[in-house]
């Protein structure tokens, strides 16, 4: 019976990473067990009360909230850290349930819950808000207090929370939108005595990285490139931990395999390319990659190859039909979007200037 669990586990796992980004500690043997035999994405929750939120390092687009405040509004709370494909992919419902329920008493707080320290800047917040067009209020939760208080394991994660302060329903990962728009205007009804609008579920228009995954035809999974959490790696001599190393590209590459090429320093987070050229190259089957990548203390020029080739029409919004590119931002940057049949490709991306650091590889 154990092995069948583990078993069912390994799979529900695997069909899990396209849509939510796990936490970086793994889950108790207890939760893994019952992961197993749980829907997917979301399940009702047992009469959990909204928690404080004072354990905010900031605020940005409101000023501090509290339970009180919140007392009698229906809250919708939202874990997600602004370089998570996964979270991106459900902002553009997020906006259109503030942008339609905000009026009948529907609060959306964002808590941003940063998975690289990178991201607990403030300041590259701010400007992942005004790049994503978020106007709700956004709780800076870089010490992990809300999260913790919360009891939250995933990116993104989103609770539903009654005007008496009860968490009344939870989903985790991306999906589900009609299933999740239904609850918010549930509460709403019984805080107002009746529907705020219409029960047609809200039409959310999306593109850029915010544009739905692919579905079935995703076949690569989110990759990290720091030792802490690599897998996959495929240059001869494998991974020297926080030591600068030359690496050679591998001769080639299965499916989901990677690899670099020249001097690389791989640290827990990330890979810092010590002098340049350098090329991190990786064999996927996705519409869309995407690369998380900060460029140290200058701008980092790269280009960009699909199968040897400049990717011409499959370009991503950060590069141009030649492939090129600057990395200018700590953030998310998408690569490739590809306009064609789905199968296995080599991509490779040549930095031209040292410095920069590489995260982890998404997909859609």
């Amino acid at each position: 019976m154990a092995n069948q669990i583990l078993s069912i586990f390994a799979a529900f796992n695997s069909h899990r990473r396209e849509l939510l980004r796990p936490a970086r500690v793994w889950l108790a043997a207890v939760a893994l067990l019952a992961a197993a035999v749980l829907p997917v994405a979301s399940c009702a929750h047992a009469q959990q009360t909204l928690p404080d939120l004072s354990g905010a390092t900031s605020w940005l687009n409101s000023p501090p909230l509290n339970r009180d405040q919140l007392k009698g509004k229906v809250v919708l709370i939202d874990f997600w850290t602004y370089s998570c494909i996964n979270c991106l992919r459900s902002l553009p419902y997020l906006r259109a349930w503030d942008a339609r329920y905000r009026s009948s008493g529907l609060v959306i707080i964002g808590v941003h819950t940063p998975e690289f320290d990178f991201e607990k800047d403030p300041a590259n917040i701010q400007k992942a808000l005004r790049k994503f067009g978020i106007t709700y209020p956004i709780a800076v939760d870089s010490d992990y207090r809300i999260w913790s208080a919360f009891h939250n394991e995933y990116w993104p994660a989103h609770y539903f929370i009654d005007a008496k302060g009860i968490v009344r329903y939870q989903h985790f990962g991306e999906g589900d939108y009609e299933e999740s728009e239904r609850w918010i205007q549930k509460l709403l009804k019984e805080r107002n005595g009746a529907p705020p609008v219409s029960a047609a579920a809200l039409p959310a228009s999306a593109d850029g990285a915010e544009l739905p995954a692919l579905g079935a035809a995703l076949g690569s999974p989110e990759t990290y490139i720091g030792y802490q959490r690599a897998e996959r790696f495929a240059s001869p001599g494998g991974l020297r931990s926080g030591q600068l190393k030359l690496y050679l590209a591998p001769l080639s590459l299965e499916r989901n395999r990677w690899g670099l090429s020249g001097a690389w320093t791989d640290h827990a987070e990330s890979a810092v390319l010590g002098s340049a050229p350098g090329s991190i190259l990786f064999r996927f089957h996705a519409r869309d990659l995407h690369l998380v990548l900060r460029p140290g203390s200058a701008p980092v020029r790269f280009r960009v190859r699909i199968d040897g080739h400049a990717p011409g029409a499959d370009h991503g919004v950060d590069c141009d039909e030649q492939g090129l590119g600057t990395v200018t931002e700590d953030r998310l940057y998408q690569l490739v979007r590809q306009h064609g049949a789905i199968e296995d490709r080599t991509f490779e991306i040549e930095f031209l200037d040292p410095g920069v650091q590489a995260f982890a590889f998404t997909f859609g």
